[in-house]
């Protein structure tokens, strides 16, 4: 009988724990393949990984080891929102509200939103939780404007939200975006668009993100896949705090993610957002977040792509970058993680930017900056980050899960 071969999930642990001792212990005829096996390997698994189903019961992903060994998942829907962690930890989303299926992929009206529709749900002032009838594509006529108390939960279908304007939580807190497919965002806006039920108004033009948090509170995104929209894949500004963006897969895009409206904003210094447990993967170029003025706490992510930079920021922002992988790329004037922008080195040098325990390969660095006392970073500190070596396994299944019913997810 033919031996079946390990899982890809332990193939990747092996390797993260014997990767330091393969670059550091004996000498070899030439290092740089060593480098560059390492760097194939990576970005060989991080290709194959997206389609596996391995269990995630016990590999140290706190969310889902919290949810996903329930093969009663889909009657235990509610569940989900007791696993958040991080800054975001207290969004509850639509809990304890009701069930709302949306059986309707259409988007026709966006101020007479049709019952059994996507914006529908997402403008009603009671909590909600949103689940789909089946696979569907919604190509959005305007921004979906959502109100609080929302969980949009794409599991048990394959949901994909593309090819028009995407989701704005806009001044509203308690949401929860989980399992959706994020693509081809586009621009919207010079419009009349419902954001309640006794409420719309006058829209200019939107960003063109995936997710535009725009002064909005206690907010999780979690197990989507996210690329190439026409702005960022999830933006935060203007105040908005109280974020955990986790288990998340992003790929082929520019400006990946930012967190902050701009240096002189103010109102953003009291921002706090966790980043755990995404991949960031094929195609991504910079601002992985690039972040403003509040605090950042950068945990437990695998960086296995990047064109110009991984980890950015400005006007003093504080970064918390702990148990990260980051695989440079071969370019060798793009193997630094972190950009100091805008500000000379007299200034960003006492900024607070740390790296605790990430691992650094095919030549990346980190520039740390500020006085690297750890009561500096405890507004940046929202989870124990578990060891760089266990990222592969942790971050195997990020994205959008393939659950089907009756089953482990």
């Amino acid at each position: 009988m033919a031996i079946p071969p390990p899982p890809l999930f332990l193939i990747t642990f092996l390797f993260s724990v014997l990767l330091p001792t393969l670059i550091s212990s004996s000498p070899v005829q030439d290092p740089e393949l060593v480098v560059k096996e390492v760097q194939r390997s990576i970005n060989n698994a991080s290709k194959a990984r997206r389609n596996l189903g391995y269990l995630s019961c016990g590999t140290g992903n706190p969310i889902d080891d919290c949810w996903r060994c329930d093969p009663n998942w889909e009657k235990n829907r509610q569940r989900l929102a007791d696993c958040a962690i991080g800054f975001g930890r207290n969004a509850i989303g639509g809990k304890n509200g009701k069930i709302y299926v949306v059986t309707d992929s259409s988007d026709k009206d966006a101020v007479n939103p049709k019952p059994g529709t996507l914006r529908y749900a997402v403008v009603q002032d009671e909590p909600l939780w949103i689940i789909f009838a089946r696979d569907m594509v919604i190509k959005l006529k305007e921004e979906l404007i959502m109100n609080s108390f929302k969980t949009i939960d794409g599991r048990g279908a394959s949901v994909h939200i593309a090819g028009g304007p995407c989701i704005t939580v806009q001044f509203v807190s308690n949401i929860i975006i989980h399992g959706i497919h994020l693509h081809d965002c586009k621009q919207g806006g010079n419009a009349m668009v419902r954001s309640s039920p006794r409420h719309y108004g006058w829209r200019t033009v939107s960003d063109g993100d995936g997710v535009s948090i725009f002064g909005g509170s206690h907010v999780w995104v979690d197990h989507c896949s996210l690329s190439n929209c026409d702005d960022g894949l999830i933006d935060a500004i203007h105040g908005s705090t109280a974020i955990t963006i986790s288990n998340n897969y992003m790929t082929h895009h520019d400006k990946v993610m930012l967190l902050g409206h701009s240096d002189s904003y103010t109102q953003d210094k009291g921002m706090q957002v966790t980043i755990a447990f995404n991949h960031f993967g094929e195609g991504l170029v910079q601002r992985m977040p690039r972040c403003r003025l509040g605090y950042f706490h950068v945990v437990n992510n695998d960086y296995t792509h990047w064109e110009m930079y991984a980890i950015g920021g400005s006007a003093s922002p504080t970064i918390n970058s702990q148990g990260n992988r980051f695989a440079a790329p071969d370019d060798r004037f793009s193997k630094e993680v972190t950009k100091h922008e805008d500000a000379p080195e007299s200034n960003w040098k006492h900024w607070n930017w740390r790296s605790e325990g990430d691992l650094l390969l095919n030549g990346a660095f980190f520039t740390a900056s500020g006085a690297g006392a750890s009561s500096s970073y405890a507004k940046a500190s929202s989870l124990g980050a578990r060891p760089s070596a266990l990222v592969g396994t942790i971050t195997t299944s990020a994205g959008a899960l393939n659950c089907r019913k009756g089953s482990h997810c």
